[in-house]
């Protein structure tokens, strides 16, 4: 848990893929971009389309040296899922970039990604048990919650810029309920 509140001075580190980039969204409409606003802090989005978590592991450590992040947030594993790629690949992958975030200095929060199937949006228990075993705060059911509103999509897969909004916010929560931002 957070030793101390975010600071303006602060950067956050958004790292992930479409969902992070903010796909299907007008420009500054992405979910950091909100959230950079919500908090008051310098939010780096570093996010890119069709990014696997393998490729995400091996970009992460020169993000890390070149913004200092006070804080790190995850939000892989929509491409590895989409691919088929192995789960616990998946869940190794996340185990790895999050102890290389804390190795780092910086603070961690990882955003559950749901597993998109014919039948619509199931969780996947790997993210829990990630967040589990390395003790790290998580999120989960944001985006399958707008992933399941057509009024919030862009595309099957994307959420919109008042998606992106609403995931905003329930990071921002996050942050309030896991310490990182003071509760009003």
């Amino acid at each position: 848990m957070p030793d101390r509140f975010l600071t303006p001075d602060n950067t956050i580190l958004t790292a992930g893929d479409s969902l992070t980039y903010g796909f299907g969204a007008p420009a500054k409409r992405s979910y950091p971009d909100y959230l950079k606003v919500l908090t008051g802090v310098n939010v780096v989005n570093v996010g890119l389309n069709g990014e696997t978590s393998s490729e995400g592991l091996t970009r992460l450590p020169i993000l890390l040296k070149t913004y200092h992040p006070r804080l790190t947030i995850l939000c892989y594993g929509g491409n590895d899922v989409l691919q088929k790629r192995s789960m616990k690949e998946l869940k190794e992958n996340l185990r790895k970039m999050i102890q290389i975030i804390k190795n780092s200095g910086s603070d961690v929060l990882l955003i559950a990604v749901p597993n998109i199937t014919l039948f619509g949006l199931d969780p996947l228990d790997l993210y829990e048990e990630v967040a589990d075993e390395t003790n790290t705060p998580f999120l989960s059911g944001v985006l399958s919650e707008i992933l399941s509103d057509p009024s919030l999509k862009s595309d099957q897969i994307h959420p919109n810029a008042d998606g992106y909004q609403k995931m905003a916010k329930a990071v921002y929560d996050a942050l309030k309920k896991y310490g990182w931002i003071a509760k009003d």
